[in-house]
């Protein structure tokens, strides 16, 4: 068989992987391999292709093959870095990176990897100057930019956090589709602006709070694309004019200025001392709030819980609760009535165990209005980092939140027990170990009998 053909199924085997095919694209490049055992390019995208089908052990084998054979090809140490990342063999990892910066010096790639290694490490001052290098050899690398906004944003460093954030690959995704300029912090009097959906819910139900600053900068009309879930308790703010579901046809052509969600700090100068933080600027619809009373049990207290995310957020396992029985110190207070506001991931829990001593409201709740509603007759709601934390910080309802040890996101800040988003409502429970959820749960659950007993005597 010809060298050609070789090439052909290399080609057409990554082609494959690219394209999600991973049984298919793993038949060429195995075939590939059968031709010439020692082809490092051929080894070091198998390697990719079992890390990706979860593998990690014979992608590890291969990834090694291939660096053997390849040693001076860098993407192989930065893919094999990322992946020893992801399985928290930190030393492994850096002792990679720096045999890759002996290959070269100046790769701003290997930099900008090797300050994500130091930022999951939280050894900030450590990823900042890899980050910053990376910059100082290639002004243009957006990646490494964005990934100092990480650092700098959960430092409250602002500024310059906002200004690198604005990086981020994903935000100009509306410049082919409106016929109007996006908006640069351009004066608004008089002016009609519409913001455009990005993130998950929970970065939309945070930011969306910036409508009323634009409507304070003199905006005539504050318009809202979003997920549709989101639109109804959209509906409740007042300084929103229109509320859109970003699955329907929005007018191309309908406003002066249009901007994305996450842009809006800063766009609006936001320091740590000026975050818009009037609370509530979100809330309950009256007739669902009554529609839903019949739930709840005359206990002395009500307190909502969530302990999954989304699956699909790159840090959901460290984020969410796998087991509902790890919250068994909190679980198992008396006279308290615990209503789960837990959809998709987690729901399957309450029909066993622990879970079962939840009052369930997932079927009632079709979209974060109806959550708003349940909330609404609760005291407390203790989450993981979720949409629903942002929601009952966002209504005004007391809310405690548990965040992983491991990669907490920026917006909760570092060594904080609050949130200057949320002010006066929101706590933050940290874990002092990663996957340690027990004592995590122990310490809300003592909190929560001293918190209890102080109502009792309101």
């Amino acid at each position: 068989m010809s060298e050609k053909t070789l090439e052909q199924l290399f080609s057409e085997g990554t082609a494959l992987m690219n394209s999600g095919d991973l049984a298919a694209a793993e038949a060429c490049l195995t075939t590939a391999l059968a031709i010439h055992p020692y082809s490092g390019e051929v080894i070091a995208n198998l390697a990719f292709l079992k890390e990706r089908q979860g593998d990690v052990v014979l992608a590890e084998r291969y990834y090694r093959q291939a660096l053997h054979l390849l040693p001076t090809t860098l993407q192989i140490y930065l893919n094999m870095g990322v992946m020893l990342v992801k399985l928290h063999r930190f030393d492994e990892a850096k002792e990679l990176y720096e045999r890759a910066l002996q290959v070269d010096p100046n790769s701003p790639w290997v930099w900008s990897n090797y300050g994500v290694l130091y930022a999951c490490m939280k050894r900030d001052t450590e990823a900042e100057q890899c980050y910053r290098k990376a910059l100082e050899l290639d002004p243009g690398y957006q990646k490494a930019r964005f990934n100092l906004s990480y650092i700098l944003l959960r430092q409250g460093r602002f500024e310059e956090g906002w200004y690198c954030l604005e990086s981020r690959e994903w935000q100009d995704l509306f410049s082919s589709y409106f016929h109007f300029p996006r908006w640069q912090g351009e004066a608004l009097l008089g002016k009609s602006i519409v913001i455009c959906f990005e993130g998950g819910f929970g970065d939309m139900i945070q930011f969306s709070r910036y409508a009323s600053v634009l409507k304070h900068r003199g905006a005539s009309r504050v318009s809202l694309i979003c997920h549709p879930p989101l639109v109804t308790l959209f509906h409740t703010m007042a300084d929103i004019d229109d509320v859109y579901s970003y699955d329907v046809d929005v007018d191309k052509s309908g406003w002066n200025y249009w901007v994305p969600m996450t842009s809006l700090p800063y766009r609006c100068g936001t320091r740590r001392e000026s975050i818009p933080a009037s609370i509530p600027y979100l809330y309950a619809d009256p007739d669902k709030v009554t529609s839903c009373s019949s739930l709840f049990e005359k206990k002395s207290l009500r307190v909502g819980l969530v302990w999954q995310g989304n699956p699909l957020f790159e840090n959901n396992e460290h984020r969410s609760i796998a087991d509902i029985e790890m919250l068994h110190p909190l679980l198992s207070l008396d006279d308290i009535a615990f209503v789960s506001l837990q959809k998709g991931a987690g729901e399957g829990q309450l029909s066993q165990g622990l879970g079962q001593s939840l009052i369930p409201a997932n079927q009632v709740m079709h979209d974060f209005s109806d959550t708003a509603a349940l909330i609404a007759h609760l005291d407390l709601v203790i989450s993981v980092d979720t949409a629903v934390a942002h929601l009952a910080g966002a209504l005004g309802k007391t809310v405690w939140v548990l965040l992983p040890n491991y990669r907490a996101d920026w917006r909760w800040m570092t060594e904080r027990e609050d949130s200057p988003w949320y002010p006066g409502v929101m706590r933050l429970f940290r874990q002092q170990a990663e996957e340690d959820w027990t004592d995590v749960a122990r310490r809300v659950a003592h909190d929560l009998k001293i918190w209890k007993a102080v109502k009792a005597l309101q």
